[in-house]
């Protein structure tokens, strides 16, 4: 079916010549600013990269701080980061005294484990019964979960000699060090 237009002229459904010819300038428009797009990134490219326009992006100069968080954030470092707090705060945590024979050594992330090494076995003693109250400590800091056990060791002991001194098989000073 066709209707008649104003002038008499029946009118189609169809798009007629004019309108096929703003569809196809527009298109041909679209794709030359497409192409002329890509050929000033391709250029900027060569001067020396792409530069940054009147607002904010990803390429803006940021403070090292907000560019150490945002890092942190990115690669999922948050419970090493924090961890690593804790062990740059540890007199603060576990008292002057006790930092003074324990240190943190390491923090194992995928068991949760913090190990510490004290200076006596006197001090391994004592800090392995404060461990359940430090584990909460440290979770209440941390968070729940990032500490679950505390894994406390004593001094390490002299190495080992061999000579003619020594008893074939023998184990050294074991109740001093260990």
């Amino acid at each position: 079916m066709t209707e008649n237009t104003p002038g008499g002229a029946p009118k189609s459904a169809e798009p007629s010549g004019v309108d096929l010819a703003r569809v196809a300038l527009r298109a041909a428009k679209d794709a030359a600013r497409a192409r002329g797009d890509a050929a000033q990134q391709k250029k900027q490219a060569r001067r020396g990269g792409l530069r940054s326009g009147a607002r904010a992006d990803g390429r803006d100069p940021m403070a090292l701080g907000s560019a150490i968080n945002r890092l942190i954030t990115e690669r999922g470092w948050e419970a090493p980061a924090a961890v690593g707090g804790v062990m740059g705060r540890w007199p603060q945590i576990v008292g002057e005294d006790v930092a003074k024979h324990c240190v943190p050594e390491r923090y194992e992330e995928d068991e949760h484990v913090l190990t510490v090494r004290c200076d006596s076995t006197a001090w391994a003693t004592n800090l392995r019964l404060l461990a359940p109250t430090l584990v909460a400590r440290l979770n209440e800091d941390l968070g729940h979960g990032t500490v679950k056990l505390i894994k406390v060791q004593g001094p390490s002991g002299p190495a080992r000699r061999y000579g003619p001194l020594r008893a074939p098989g023998s184990t050294g000073p074991g109740d001093t060090y260990g």
